[in-house]
């Protein structure tokens, strides 16, 4: 079968839940994803997150950042069913009612906190049941951690020590304040879009799944869009659409695959030798991350997550009793606990979160660190800086040309130095002093010039890019309201790429929302 009512271009957690919730609809849907099945065991034991290979990651990188003193960026994303819910830290994180609201005021209509949070709690199986803010029947499994760290409630109780508030719920009333965060598992394994929306109905008449293919382009005649032409192997093959198609690609590739199909900024395209189908500046333009420091700390506990001989038999021995029971230490997501909290003084909701990990981090965990401890991101919620994302060339297989621009605005850079410094108020806290833990990059906090030299030698992204096929009210916008596509017919976008303002949280959950909610428009639209 060849045509279809929609196409779906990537089974990430937006792509997931749009193609979920069309055939759950009656409606024959195709949903075409580059890697694979990610139905294994190292992603779904949670703790094997730390050891993503290629099949699974992209692994991109940055251009060299100017803010960074020069260094590339990593930039992890997901690749095969699930997309980036499949190899993250599985937080379970809304953002702020601050961050919808003003998404309305910016000329979202419908996109108010109030607009969103049905949808949130209708894709949400929350364990703890449901409640004002929660849903407990919904295809995305929201659990308590089981096997938390002990280092881990020691940075919540060193966070009291300080008079900063515990929060038992970041998605509840309130966003401020410290405790455990929330995962997206059900009974100790992760739960990615794909398990939620997707592997529900493999054996439906009106999903197709087509996994291992890259595609080219969107097809489109006289305005409107007809299907998507894609690659498997050395053979191209173009699906049609009769209602149109959704593009669920992510951040990065959403606005690559529009570019390639002739929706973009117009000069880039010829540059590239691309017809021009819509010229629009803010495709791949707009792009938001939050950037982030970790601070490390080594101490004797090998309490803590580590590489010694220990620290091996010890998780070897998790792994067994994880394939036995789906309990113990290899359910952890490292973040295990966080927090939100207001530094600067005329912000409107709060401009720093952190993630406490029980185990030293040194380049995303890509480079090995002897011995224990622990770490403490601090990343900045709302950033100033803007970046973009453009073609390297015109073959779909290549990855495109990545610039988050960090902390090319000085606002974000005085936001992070008071995250920082905080982070190490924290640990200097009696709950955590007693792990007689050891700066593993002292600096004097008081100096801002030396602070902001090691922020910008270390600092690089907490994996929330967005924004890139951004939504508004303008004509100038990527995309409407109801998420459709300026000036091509039969044509949505579903991802983190429309967010018009980055959200003050992990972007997992909000992405599932916004797919959600496509699902909804694009249902209205064919009738």
């Amino acid at each position: 079968m060849d045509e279809f009512d929609v196409i779906v271009v990537g089974g990430g957690s937006g792509g997931c839940a749009v193609a979920g919730r069309l055939a759950e609809a009656g409606y024959s849907v195709c949903l075409l994803e580059a890697g694979g099945r990610n139905d294994t065991f190292g992603v779904k034991t949670p703790a094997m997150l730390a050891f993503t290979g290629p099949k699974i990651n992209y692994r991109y990188e940055t251009v060299p950042q100017k803010g960074l003193n020069g260094r590339r960026g990593y930039q992890p994303r997901g690749k095969g069913l699930g997309g980036s819910s499949a190899i993250n830290a599985m937080i379970y994180i809304r953002g702020n009612r601050y961050d919808y609201d003003n998404w309305a005021a910016l000329g979202c209509d419908g996109w108010s906190y109030d607009d969103v949070l049905p949808y949130f709690k209708r894709a949400e199986h929350n364990v703890r049941g449901a409640d004002e803010y929660h849903g407990a029947s919904g295809p995305l499994w929201v659990s308590d951690q089981s096997a938390v760290n002990p280092g881990s409630h020691a940075f919540v109780e060193a966070a009291t020590q300080l008079q900063l508030p515990q929060n038992r719920d970041f998605n509840g009333a309130k966003q401020e304040g410290f405790g455990l965060y929330q995962v997206t598992q059900k009974d100790g394994e992760r739960w990615s879009a794909s398990r939620g929306y997707v592997e529900p109905l493999r054996k439906s008449r009106n999903l197709d799944v087509r996994i291992g293919v890259t595609v080219q382009k969107v097809e489109i005649d006289d305005g409107r869009v007809t299907g998507v032409t894609y690659s498997a192997g050395d053979r191209q093959r173009t699906v049609r659409a009769r209602g149109g198609v959704v593009m669920s690609a992510g951040a990065f590739n959403s606005p690559q695959i529009l570019m390639l199909s002739g929706i973009g900024p117009g000069d880039h395209l010829n540059e590239h030798g691309i017809t021009v189908q819509r010229a629009c500046d803010a495709v791949g333009s707009d792009l938001q991350d939050h950037i982030d420091y970790v601070s490390s700390w080594e101490s004797h506990d090998d309490g803590f997550f580590g590489d010694s001989l220990k620290g091996t038999m010890r998780m070897a021995k998790a792994l067994i009793e994880h394939r036995r029971h789906r309990t113990g230490i290899m359910t952890t997501p490292y973040a295990e606990a966080g927090g939100f909290w207001t530094v600067m003084h005329d912000a409107p909701a709060p401009d720093i979160q952190w993630h406490f990990v029980p185990a030293m981090l040194e380049d995303h965990g890509r480079t090995k660190v002897k011995g224990h401890g622990f770490s403490l991101h601090a990343c900045v919620l709302r950033p100033e800086s803007r970046g973009s994302v453009r073609l390297a060339s015109r073959r779909a297989g290549d990855a495109p040309v990545i610039d988050p621009n960090f902390l090319d605005d000085d606002r974000d850079l005085a936001v992070l130095r008071k995250g920082v410094r905080l982070s190490h108020r924290i640990v200097d806290a009696p709950a955590m002093q007693a792990f007689e833990p050891k700066d593993r990059y002292p600096v004097d906090l008081d100096d801002d010039a030396a602070l902001d030299d090691l922020i910008r030698n270390r600092a690089d992204t907490v994996y929330h890019p967005v924004g890139t096929c951004r939504m508004g009210s303008d004509a100038d916008s990527v995309v409407d309201p109801k998420l459709k596509v300026r000036g091509i017919e039969g044509l949505w976008v579903a991802d983190a790429s429309v967010m018009p303002r980055l959200v003050s949280g992990n972007t997992n959950a909000p992405s599932i929302m916004i797919g959600e909610r496509c699902a909804d428009f694009v249902k209205y639209a064919l009738g």
